[in-house]
């Protein structure tokens, strides 16, 4: 039986978070895929909680971990509940259009 080591979960998460943070960088327009490429990066930094935590026989980081998991979700479902109303109000969830808003609002 071959037992995966701690790099693999570091190389994992190494991974993730740099998907998430091309997924931002070259995806600027899309406020749907700058929440899935945030959900990566919280994804990769569980990844490393849970590794570690395994690694150092410490409950504290699967704890720790499930608290980012909980925030996470509930980001997630605010978020999407503000594109919902936006979308159905402007027909549209690209960045741009958000400069538009920030426009109005300080006018």
């Amino acid at each position: 039986m071959r037992i995966i080591g701690i790099h693999s979960y570091l190389l994992v998460s190494g991974l993730l978070f740099a998907m998430g943070v091309l997924g931002i960088f070259l995806n600027r327009r899309n406020l749907i895929s700058i929440l899935m490429s945030i959900e990566l990066i919280l994804l990769s930094v569980n990844i490393n909680f849970i590794s570690f935590s395994l690694h150092l026989k410490d409950m504290v980081g699967q704890v720790f971990s499930l608290f980012i998991l909980t925030v996470a979700a509930a980001e997630t479902a605010i978020a999407l509940a503000i594109l919902v109303n936006y979308f159905r109000q402007r027909s549209s969830i690209n960045t741009e259009d958000l400069n538009e808003i920030n426009e109005e609002i300080s006018q």
